[in-house]
């Protein structure tokens, strides 16, 4: 006989009604978890995260709360049905029903919480609470807490619900988190590049601070950006540049590098961040830090080759807490800066040796010229001192002829006295005879001149002999008629060209030339130099007709090359550019 199965025993009413409302608040969950993962924006899911919160457990008002790292204080983040004053509230690890929950990582489920001693009143309205912890890689970071104006209003079930809730909620936090800092970084990297390309083409000193603090305070959204470095004597720093400071500011006095809260970043060479300079007791301008509006302040020291040439500044309007990133983002923004800074006054020195150069070359063209016309003055005058005296003139002493005659031969006296001193002061520019590496001076001046190639779109090309033996020469008159004839060349190629530098062994020792020689020749691809200039382009300042640049540049060249046994030839092709060829001896 075959058995019919027993049929299932029926579910009781209050069993099936609670899996009813398990399925409805599980559905739910799904639809709020798809909701509060539908943004990356940080602040943007902390509002859903609570308005969801808030609607899932038909709650009165709900809260974010998220433990501070630098202060160590619960601040709500976002809020639902909070007034004003309340989402301001802060509270410490322990202090409050959500305080307990973040210090002890428990949830914490009140149906009375005029009755719960721990509890701290926000909502005057609220009778019930339910509060969860937000944990991130099994750590506690925050609070989700809802609120009820009724009493019993939360049940083990919505504990449960709201525990899953902060669970999704917690990843949805971490995966924002994580997403602005690499947005963030992204930007700050960005702009770190664009802003190290601006600092890096502004050659004038003065421009180079001014948009070094300017692109700073853009790039950290400072309130104020400024610049401080040490002066001549390393003791006091002063300011350079600032961007976004008033005139309080702006006038206050150097820091002392001994004393001052800044000279501790110079002396330390590392970052250093207070969070309110005006509640500070090491920050030495607290007045003005209130007079201009500064809060938080992130100083990093301007490191060029391992020494603190400055300090670098950002101050924020509101208190603020720099990130790592943050300062190492602009530790590296201080280092390019310290390069810029560094380039732009070895440009200046540049700019003042050549211009120095220039100086010693008009002095020492005005001291050639000055002793050859001596030389020329002093002929003729030896000639009309001789036929003076041969004149025999003698008149009697109440003649008035005879006082003319005498002031005649004191004054021709005089100016040969005048004409043996400008001969004298003439021959003190005699070289300092000592071995010269040619090769070396051309680096040097491949150095010095650098600056106004670029600027020009000249192209410099140097072949140096290797080995090139020393020749026995002063090496500032050497550098000096090189620099002439490098100038002379730049001059030529107004619009740009070739400049080129070679060093050759022209005889060796032994061989044709019982000493040896050395050539250097620089040549350009300028406009040229006609025959009829180039016939005297070495020769008397006298004879030149340029007054400036290649006329006493020249004149000059070939007194140092004539002093020092050399030879120049000059080859030249209008419109196709000149090459000079200095010879000079080993030895």
């Amino acid at each position: 006989m075959k058995r019919t199965p027993p049929s299932p025993a029926p579910t009781p009413p209050d069993t099936l009604e609670a899996l009813k409302l398990r399925c409805e608040r599980l559905e739910r969950l799904y639809q709020v978890s798809n909701i509060i993962h539908s943004t990356l924006d940080p602040q943007e899911a902390l509002k859903l995260i609570v308005r969801e919160a808030v609607r899932l457990m038909n709650a009165s008002s709900g809260s974010v709360v998220l433990l501070n790292p630098h202060t160590n204080l619960l601040e709500i983040h976002a809020s639902s049905g909070l007034s004003e004053p309340g989402a301001q509230t802060q509270l410490r690890l322990g202090e409050g029903l959500t305080g307990w929950v973040a210090s002890n990582g428990r949830a914490a489920r009140v149906n009375d919480v005029t009755r719960d001693p721990r509890y701290v009143q926000i909502r005057p309205d609220t009778r019930s609470e339910l509060a969860v912890p937000l944990e991130v890689n099994g750590e506690t970071r925050g609070v989700l807490n809802v609120d009820s104006d009724r009493t019993d209003a939360f049940s083990e079930l919505d504990e449960a619900l709201l525990m899953e809730l902060a669970t999704q909620a917690a990843k949805v936090i971490q995966n924002t988190w994580l997403y602005e800092q690499l947005r963030l970084k992204a930007r700050l990297f960005e702009t770190l590049t664009s802003v190290g390309q601006v600092i890096n083409s502004t050659l004038n000193l003065n421009d180079a601070l001014q948009v070094i603090v300017r692109e700073t305070c853009a790039l950290m959204n400072a309130r104020m950006c400024s610049l401080l470095l040490l002066d001549d004597t390393q003791r006091r720093l002063e300011l350079r540049a600032a961007h976004g400071a008033g005139r309080c500011y702006r006038e206050k006095p150097a820091l002392d590098v001994e004393e001052s809260l800044l000279g501790v970043v110079v002396r330390r060479r590392r970052p250093l961040q207070i969070e309110n300079v005006q509640t500070s007791g090491r920050y030495q301008h607290v007045g003005i830090a209130v007079a201009e509006g500064l809060v938080s302040l992130l100083s990093v020291p301007l490191m060029f080759n391992g020494i603190a040439i400055g300090t670098l500044n950002v101050y924020t309007g509101q208190p603020y807490h720099f990130s790592n990133e943050e300062i190492r983002i602009l530790s590296a923004l201080a280092e390019l800066s310290a390069i810029a800074i560094e380039k732009a006054r070895l440009y200046e020195r540049t700019v003042d040796v050549e211009e120095q150069l220039r100086r010693n070359e008009k002095l020492s063209a005005l001291g050639l010229l000055a002793a050859e016309v001596a030389h020329e003055i002093r002929n003729p005058l030896t000639v009309m001192k001789m036929l003076y005296h041969s004149l025999g003139l003698s008149f009697a002493p109440d003649d008035a002829r005879a006082k003319d005659a005498r002031i005649i031969g004191e004054k021709m006296e005089h100016l040969n006295r005048i004409v043996e001193r400008v001969l004298d002061l003439s021959r003190s520019a005699e070289p300092s005879f000592a071995p010269v590496n040619l090769n070396d001076l051309v680096e040097e001046l491949a150095l010095l001149v650098r600056h106004k190639l670029n600027n020009q779109g000249i192209q410099l090309v140097r072949e140096l002999a290797p080995d090139l033996p020393k020749i026995f020469g002063d090496a500032t008159q050497l550098e000096q008629a090189l620099l002439n004839l490098v100038l002379n060349s730049v001059e030529a190629m107004p619009e740009g060209g070739c400049l080129s530098i070679r060093t050759s062994l022209a005889d060796s020792p032994g061989s044709r030339g019982a000493a040896g020689r050395v050539k250097v020749e620089v040549g350009d691809t300028g406009h040229g130099m006609p025959e009829e200039h180039r016939a005297k382009a070495f020769t008397s300042l006298l004879n030149t007709r340029k007054l400036k640049g290649a006329g006493l540049g020249l004149a000059i060249i070939g007194r140092i090359i004539e002093a020092h046994r050399g030879t120049i030839l000059v080859e030249s092709r209008p419109g196709k550019g000149t090459t000079v060829t200095v010879s000079l001896p080993i030895r």
